[in-house]
């Protein structure tokens, strides 16, 4: 046990990459972390990783969930699922990781909203506003 810049204990043994996703609370459950690493979305300082791979303090992770990319370095493993505070010790992310989800977050935002196919035919106003867009 090793302690954080806050004075809090932090573990330092490996733990298994799935196990610490699911920890870090990246996933609701471990059997989805399980499937993202299989799946690829997963990187271990720039390796693709199995969920056998350890994680250990001073590793960098990328975690890829939906268009979102999280680069985080590992402060911390953990065995069990704790609180979100407790969580939040595990890692820190980048603030270029950061910057580019927040960026991102944005555009998706901004983008044109796509008409929803559940939905079914355009109403008579929906109609009258694309007519109006169109013109413009």
């Amino acid at each position: 046990m090793s302690r954080d810049p806050l004075d809090r204990p932090v573990d330092l043994t490996p733990v298994r990459i799935d196990k610490w996703l699911w920890a870090a609370r990246f996933f609701k459950t471990r059997s989805l972390a399980t499937d993202a690493v299989d799946g690829g979305k997963v990187e271990v300082n720039g390796e693709r990783a199995k969920p056998s791979k350890s994680v250990r303090p001073g590793d960098e992770v990328r975690v890829r969930i939906g268009p979102y990319e999280h680069i985080v370095n590992v402060l911390g493993t953990a065995e069990r699922r704790g609180s979100a505070p407790e969580a939040a010790r595990l890692y820190t992310e980048t603030d270029a990781s950061a910057a580019a989800r927040e960026k991102l977050h944005w555009q998706l935002k901004a983008a044109a909203p796509a008409i929803d196919p559940e939905k079914g035919r355009p109403t008579k106003r929906d109609r009258r506003d694309l007519e109006r867009f169109r013109r413009r």
